[in-house]
């Protein structure tokens, strides 16, 4: 080997310069590194299952959340059914207190008119037993008693009605 310029001693010295330097950098550098990425692996691959984790959460928390909107929804359209119901119940009783009071109205004014009635007879039964007094007076020419005439005359109308019915 000498020929082509190798050097035993020299390529041997090169050798265990190599594999000191090669272990050197074994211990010092390639497993310190080794560990460095070992750790950053591992914490890479904690913070993807930490993200999956959230992220599976954040799927339960978004379905919840949607119940809740759902139930929320479903209340909320009962409430408005029920003041729907409670609404027309209220005007249906609304109504029935104003028949009520239309017929209370409807009876005081049938009686008043009743009442009206009676009365308006009874100033032309009036009126007509003075007129027929009168009428008696001129045709006799003399002057009559008066009360036991309006008498006799109320009594002759009070059964001229029982008479026709």
């Amino acid at each position: 080997m000498g020929a082509i310029g190798i050097d035993w001693q020299v390529l041997l010295a090169q050798f265990v310069n190599f594999a000191i330097l090669f272990g050197l950098l074994s211990v010092l550098l390639y497993k310190p590194m080794r560990r460095m990425l070992d750790e950053r692996s591992n914490k890479i691959k904690e913070s993807m299952e930490q993200a999956e984790q959230i992220k599976e959460q954040m799927t339960k928390s978004e379905e919840q959340v949607k119940l809740q909107l759902d139930t929320a929804r479903r209340e909320g359209q009962d409430i408005l059914a029920q003041a729907a119901q409670m609404g027309e119940r209220l005007k249906e009783e609304a109504k029935g207190e104003a028949r009520q009071e239309a017929e209370v109205i409807v009876a005081r004014a049938r009686t008043e008119i009743e009442r009206e009635r009676d009365q308006a007879i009874d100033e032309v039964k009036r009126e007509f037993v003075d007129l027929a007094i009168t009428a008696a007076e001129k045709v006799v020419n003399e002057s009559l008693d008066r009360e036991k005439h309006r008498r006799l005359i109320e009594e002759v109308l009070e059964q001229a009605p029982k008479r026709e019915g």
